[in-house]
């Protein structure tokens, strides 16, 4: 076991009052979030889903395709074609195919949408950093480690496909 880490299904006594209040804090944070995110779609004349699938296009360390945004999303590959469809025509991304594989469609975050997505996100960026500025490096280190185990978890969890 790693210093400060509890191995998986190992029982640790937390007070219930105390896990109450941390999921509904986190339900509470997640509806923010998604206000957000819908008020970006609605300004953009996107559908919720599409933001989500821009973050995911942000995210990939590199290009990434039709395919794995469809298993990321749960979504058809129609609904996945509608929402690219949607995203570039809006500016957000671009399409290419692979120089070894013309068969293959990469995704990319277009650079010109950086500034739009910015202006936005601004806000929350700044909410962020007002937040953080309340805790030590140290306090941060802890629930960075824990957004991190947190969203591992939660990335194993494998949304149901759609029609």
């Amino acid at each position: 076991m790693n210093e400060g880490n509890v191995e998986p299904g190992a029982a640790r006594a937390v007070d219930s009052g105390a896990r109450q209040r941390f999921g509904v804090a986190l339900r509470r944070m997640l509806g923010e979030m998604n206000r957000l995110v819908h008020g970006f779609a609605q300004e953009q004349r996107l559908h919720p889903t599409d933001v989500h699938a821009l973050s995911f296009v942000m995210d990939s360390p590199g290009a990434t395709t039709p395919g794995l945004l469809r298993e990321h999303l749960g979504l058809t590959s129609g609904a996945v074609t509608a929402c690219l469809d949607r995203l570039e025509k809006a500016g957000h991304i671009r399409r290419s195919r692979a120089d070894d594989d013309r068969r293959v469609v990469h995704i990319h975050y277009a650079e010109g949408a950086r500034p739009v997505a910015r202006a936005y996100f601004m806000p929350l960026a700044q909410a962020a950093d007002r937040a953080s500025g309340r805790f030590s490096d140290d306090e941060l280190a802890v629930v960075l480690r824990y957004l991190d185990a947190l969203n591992d978890e939660l990335g194993e969890l494998r949304v149901p496909p759609r029609g």
